[in-house]
């Protein structure tokens, strides 16, 4: 299958409303490098030799987004958008444009196969151990494996959202518990989920790609039997409620699902959320304060918030 690639050279304030822009208009994908996330792990402690050192060479400062869209009707309209929207009118009144937008075509297959040399495993919390499926890994006691090839979909664990998540996961998730997935991208946090001890796991996306990367993960983890994967919007395609939701997406997504999340979990259960950028936590701790959340732990990594609550 043909994919556009629409790169954009952007900066670290720009990420998120770049990233939204995208989203808007229906981007398929989604990959981020940012060269201060990679000099700030390779100086970390645990250094899991997860990136080529070429990438810590790169000649600029800026933060390099990347979106994938599938061939149809509509894409040179949207591509049109994009660079009217990043490069010549950004929205807000801005006087300086957002970034460079660069438009590339490449092959589903190919895409898959170059960025693999870059992922390696990488234990992310206490137990949790993600390891690539084409990668060798000798696991020790009291580590959980979780097998992935996020493809195209969001979710490898190197993010600092999707990190942060799992280690929320790992102090929150009790046996038995039953766990909604609110933008489930690869299906990583489903599956940390059920092999922590959740006895059920529901996984939602509006994405297709990641829906169907989702099963397939889920699938190479033996726990099909533990999780179901749904396509829709937020919270519109599950029913009952949960011990925790948790969402890794962007603010505004979930200060708006905030409003209805009572609906959705079970009184004293926890709420996960991830993908805020610093800049925007006052606005998710709000609407969660409104709504009669009790903020319980606010953590940040780089320049992202993830928010752990529960309902009184």
């Amino acid at each position: 299958m043909k994919w556009t690639e629409v790169q954009i050279k952007t900066t670290t304030e720009a990420e998120e409303m770049v990233t939204n822009i995208m989203y808007d208009l229906g981007v398929t994908g989604l990959a981020i490098e940012d060269p201060k996330d990679i000099i700030a792990f390779q100086q970390s402690e645990e250094d899991w030799d997860f990136i080529d050192p070429n990438l810590i060479k790169q000649d600029y400062e800026e933060v390099i987004i990347k979106g994938y869209f599938p061939e149809s009707e509509d894409l040179i309209d949207k591509i049109e958008l994009i660079r009217d929207n990043i490069e010549k009118n950004p929205p807000g009144n801005l006087n300086k444009s957002l970034g460079e937008v660069t438009i590339t075509e490449v092959y589903e297959k190919d895409w898959a196969e170059a960025w693999k040399k870059y992922y390696k495993p990488i234990k992310i919390g206490e137990e949790i151990v993600i390891k690539p499926t084409w990668e060798d890994y000798e696991k020790t006691d009291g580590e959980i494996v979780i097998e992935l090839d996020p493809g195209m979909a969001f979710g490898t664990g190197t993010h600092e959202t999707t990190t942060m998540c799992i280690e929320a996961l790992e102090n929150y998730v009790k046996e038995n518990d039953i766990v909604y997935d609110i933008g489930c991208g690869s299906g990583i946090l489903s599956i940390v989920a059920v092999k922590l001890g959740a006895k059920k796991v529901i996984g939602v996306d509006l994405d297709e790609l990641c829906t169907r990367v989702s099963k397939e993960n889920i699938i190479l983890n033996k726990v099909e039997d533990l999780i179901e994967i749904k396509q829709g919007n937020l919270l519109d395609v599950v029913h009952g409620k949960a011990d925790i939701i948790v969402s890794n997406i962007i603010a505004e997504v979930i200060a708006d699902m905030i409003d209805s999340l009572k609906d959705y979990l079970k009184r004293g259960g926890i709420f996960i959320a991830s993908g805020i950028i610093i800049e925007k936590v006052d606005i998710v701790e709000k609407r969660l304060i409104e709504n009669g959340f009790k903020v319980l732990d606010t953590k940040v990594m780089g320049e992202w918030v993830s928010i752990v609550s529960t309902i009184e």
